[in-house]
């Protein structure tokens, strides 16, 4: 009897979900949201999105020395030098969410001090 009952919630469970399943695929095929997930698409390659750990901030020798280092130290990590007149930032990485942007920073502030990080397009 028990194992008759589990069945038929396991079974109902299963098919409401496979209904909920179909009623989203059928939402994104919609021309309005495939419009709006491709503009996103477009300003997130544009403009970034998530988070980087800037590592310095200050004069242009300085900035590429650091940058150089941190290409030595972490081969596999994006580093970018970029210049807002007159200072030269050192920014790194390339995280979907702070929380593995502060994990990551744990690493970087050992060689770096004075590491923050910081919203993507900052």
């Amino acid at each position: 009897m028990k194992n008759t009952l589990f069945l038929k919630i396991f079974l109902f469970c299963l098919c409401s979900s496979i209904g909920t399943l179909r009623s989203q695929n059928t939402t994104n095929k919609d021309k309005g949201v495939q419009n709006l997930l491709e503009k996103k698409r477009i300003y997130n390659k544009s403009n970034g999105f998530g988070y980087s750990i800037q590592i310095y901030y200050g004069n242009e020798t300085t900035a590429k020395s650091k940058n150089a280092k941190f290409g030595i130290l972490y081969p596999r990590v994006l580093s970018k030098l970029v210049y807002n007149n007159p200072e030269w930032k050192v920014q790194v990485g390339n995280y979907k969410t702070k929380l593995e942007a502060d994990r990551a920073k744990l690493l970087f502030i050992e060689e770096f001090s004075g590491t923050i990080v910081i919203p993507m397009g900052k």
